[in-house]
């Protein structure tokens, strides 16, 4: 399961690291064609997959069972994923062609600094466990020692600047805070799009969100515990003493700096985030920390602007830099350095760590094998260099040629779907083509790549490369502020098994990982790949247009190009969905948050009807082929139904319910709901449980 990062699709029950990948630049299809794309022939491969129909029960009484019923029965969470699906065997797939791609670098002889013998290097740092046991404390001790030499708040507010990283990413992601005070995202202005510039949100919490710091459920509270028990042992394994009073006052520290956090739902409004600050702004504002020193140790004084996505937590935290004493903010400072560098320390560190985020707060009883955990680095700290080899590799380009085919589809029905609406001036709807008209579509993978030069590996320093490769990433997105953007940048790596919506660069970023099965085989049939891949493409799409995409204009601005009427008809009809939302309940005592969803579940909603319409603009007027007794129209909603098919632990369940901006699996494939040609395809009739009335379906593009 996805811990941070909810702009993505979200592929279910995929490990976390793999949606941790650094920026990177990329590649696009062109404009929309005003016809569809012409059809390829029609492949003869699998449709759905009936093994995992329960057909004992009635589509319309609970689609999501009818769909996956006996998946779900037979299906096995393994012990180092706190859930499963479908698609885990293709991210098992995947890690193992990433680890041939290292395999192979390391046989190639390369001289020091190639790019694959830092591939090579950077993995090999982090298998050597007999070289990480000898160092032991060594590599970490000097910045715990200039930690403990923090003498007053000034300089504190100087080592407090010296941990900003580009850690956070609002829009493309939705990562909203950081481990760290702050966190730094460099992106193009919310009202100046042609440059990049900086962005500030949110920071200071080790666990995942707000909620769990301040809710006063006994199963939080019973986390909260272990919790503070997990820092007292990480600090008494570095050496520390009177570990478990200084873990209280950390934890306290912690909760204080929740109780300022704005929640989840709260930070999808564009434009209570639009707040430019000068640098001369933040003492005014938000007084307590020395903000000129805490940018000297940033690398930001001559940083003229910022924009604060969440102020009244800049003016909660900076009041609390000032009000807690020294020395319970260099006990925090220590703690979260160990806790960010367990994976380069000795494994007692890794073991202790685990314990808590893997098995406690996501019910995950083993670690995953350590060669893909040395995976997950090198494809984070040196995506590109590795995608570049996938792509070649894996990617061929008949399937790019195909998805390039579906994307034009999606996005002609996408147009057709705002010419039929009703409710929508002509201003409106001109503005909304033109959004439609000018977005950038990523297939594969990207039309330049990252530029690693500036970052350091050595075979035998794991914790020396984490570190350098942290801070070289940082300092390549401080080089770009004030620079010309580039609107065919990507945000993911080609082995990335997601896809992207980038509101700022109105562009989609679909990588090589997901393209292929269970989303898309270009030997099924066109049912098949539309309601699965084609559902993706659609929802990406679709993002344009949800509650934060609505906001931005054709070129990336912040910009209400709705006329009133049409701004109270559009959120009429997502308040309808958000308050859908609010009634699935996946335990008795936590209901999903429709709010906290929305985005994603107007993206799930516009998709699905989209893929819907370019499914049939693709038969090109030929009647749908039924296959193994189900008619195209089935074919389409269970290849959706079945993409959402999951199974997770319970406390990887409520983990996500809390913190993820994507609803479980179960629920997004209630969509159908909405769909007039599900009823139509499934016989669904009023009296069945999941039937609503055609005024209660919610229509929004």
């Amino acid at each position: 399961m996805k811990t941070i990062c909810n702009r993505f699709f979200l592929v279910p029950a995929l490990a976390c690291a793999a949606i941790l990948f650094p920026l990177l630049t990329g590649g696009a299809t062109g404009p929309a064609k005003e016809d569809p794309a012409k059809p390829p022939a029609l492949p003869t491969g699998p449709t759905v997959n009936l093994s995992y129909m329960d057909r004992t029960v009635r589509p319309g009484d609970d689609f999501y069972e009818y769909a996956n019923g006996e998946w779900i029965k037979h299906a096995e969470i393994p012990a180092d994923h706190g859930g499963t699906s479908p698609a885990l065997p293709l991210e098992d797939e995947t890690d193992k062609r990433v680890a041939d791609l290292i395999t192979d670098a390391a046989k190639s002889g390369a001289p020091a600094g190639d790019k694959s013998r830092k591939i090579a290097d950077l993995y090999n740092s982090f298998m050597d466990e007999k070289s990480i046991e000898a160092k032991g404390l060594k590599p970490l001790q000097p910045h715990l020692d200039a930690i403990a030499a923090i003498h007053n708040k000034k300089e504190l507010a100087y080592a407090l600047g010296q941990t900003l990283r580009a850690d956070v990413d609002a829009l493309n992601n939705t990562n909203f805070h950081t481990p760290n005070l702050f966190g730094l995202w460099v992106a193009p202005g919310f009202n100046e799009v042609e440059h990049y510039t900086a962005y500030l949100m949110q920071g200071g919490l080790r666990l995942p969100d707000r909620e769990y710091y301040l809710s006063d459920s006994a199963a939080m509270k019973d986390i909260r515990s272990k919790y503070q028990a997990h820092v007292a042992l990480m600090l008494k394994l570095a050496g520390f003493n009177d570990t478990e009073a200084r873990a209280t006052r950390i934890v306290e520290l912690e909760h204080a700096i929740a109780e300022k956090h704005i929640s989840l739902a709260e930070n999808d409004d564009i434009h209570k985030a639009n707040n430019t600050w000068n640098a001369g702004d933040f003492a005014v504002k938000a007084p307590g920390l020395d903000w000129p020193e805490y940018f000297r140790g940033a690398g930001l004084t001559t940083q003229k602007s910022f924009i604060v996505w969440q102020p009244t937590a800049f003016v909660g935290e900076s009041a609390l830099v000032a009000s807690t004493p020294l020395d319970t903010w260099k006990d925090w400072l220590a703690y979260h350095l160990i806790e960010a560098y367990a994976i380069a320390l000795p494994k007692a560190f890794s073991d202790e760590r685990f314990a808590f985020y893997g098995k406690v707060l996501s019910g995950t009883p083993e670690e995953r094998a350590r060669w893909k955990r040395g995976v997950d680095l090198v494809n984070t700290l040196l995506g590109d260099d590795v995608g570049q080899l996938y792509a070649k590799r894996y990617f061929p380009p008949e399937s790019k040629a195909e998805v390039e085919a579906m994307v034009a589809n999606i996005k002609v029905a996408f147009r057709k779907r705002i010419d039929a609406l009703t409710w929508m001036n002509p201003t409106t709807k001109a503005e909304a083509k033109a959004k439609l008209d000018t977005l950038y579509v990523g297939v594969g993978y990207g039309e330049s790549w990252h530029d690693y030069s500036n970052f350091e590996v050595k075979a035998d320093d794991l914790f020396g490369n984490v570190w350098r490769g942290r801070l070289s990433e940082y300092h390549r997105q401080v080089a770009r502020l004030g620079a010309p953007i580039d609107r065919k940048e990507w945000s993911m790596t080609p082995q990335t098994i997601n896809a992207v919506n980038l509101p700022l660069q109105n562009a989609l970023n679909f990588p090589a990982g997901i393209l292929q099965p269970p989303f898309f085989d270009p030997k099924a049939p066109a049912a098949a790949n539309y309601g699965s891949i084609g559902a993706v493409i659609g929802h990406e799409i679709s993002h344009t247009f949800d509650n934060e995409g609505s906001a931005f204009d054709s070129k990336g601005r912040v910009s209400n190009w709705w006329t009133p009427e049409d701004l109270a008809h559009f959120e009429g009809a997502t308040g309808k969905l958000a308050a859908q939302y609010d009634t699935y309940r996946p335990f008795p005592d936590l209901a999903l948050n429709g709010k906290q969803t929305l985005g994603e579940n107007i993206a799930d909603l516009g998709g699905l009807a989209a893929a819907y319409d370019a499914y049939k603009f693709s038969l090109a007027g030929q009647p749908a082929p039924a296959r193994d007794g189900l008619s195209g129209d089935q074919q389409f909603f269970l290849a959706f139904a079945q993409s959402w098919a999951e199974k997770d632990r319970d406390a990887a369940l409520r983990r996500q319910v809390l913190t993820d901006g994507h609803s479980p699996g179960p629920y997004r494939a209630l969509e159908v709901r909405n769909l007039d040609a599900w009823y139509a395809a499934f016989d669904v009739q009023p009296g069945e449980k999941e039937y609503l009335a055609p005024e209660e379906r919610v229509r929004i593009w």
